[in-house]
């Protein structure tokens, strides 16, 4: 199973950069393995919302975990404040990089992550296939 370790710098939106390493390195069924970093600029969706929350300013992150595919990612972080008051959802596009994320990338090569529209959820949904 390969592995991979990337750095992104400030300024970098977290969310693109995992779909565009995703997207380059054809990752059929790619998982997050560990993420620390901060952002300066955070923008989730929060369970059971349609609307964003966007919020500009420093935190950590203190966790960010989820699926990666070409055929789509679900990601999920949490984030801390200066207080240390800890929020989280979707992470969505626009999640700025303060200082840096450092993050490690699973890609499991026996199975591929499809998202298919689940009849009892009526949201795309994580369908696993065997690798061709």
């Amino acid at each position: 199973m390969p592995v991979y370790a990337i750095r992104l710098t400030p300024g970098q939106d977290l969310r693109k950069s995992l779909d565009d390493f995703t997207l380059e390195r054809r990752l059929g069924a790619g998982y997050l393995i560990t993420c620390v970093g901060s952002l300066k600029r955070v923008v989730i969706r929060p369970a059971d919302r349609n609307d964003p929350i966007v919020l500009e300013q420093k935190c950590e992150i203190v966790s960010l975990t989820g699926t990666l595919s070409a055929d789509g990612s679900h990601l999920h972080i949490a984030v801390s404040d200066g207080t240390g008051a800890t929020f989280g959802g979707h992470l969505l596009p626009g999640s700025l990089v303060y200082t840096t994320a450092e993050i490690v990338i699973g890609d499991l090569e026996d199975v591929i992550f499809k998202r298919e529209i689940d009849g009892e959820t009526g949201y795309k949904e994580l369908k696993i296939y065997p690798a061709k």
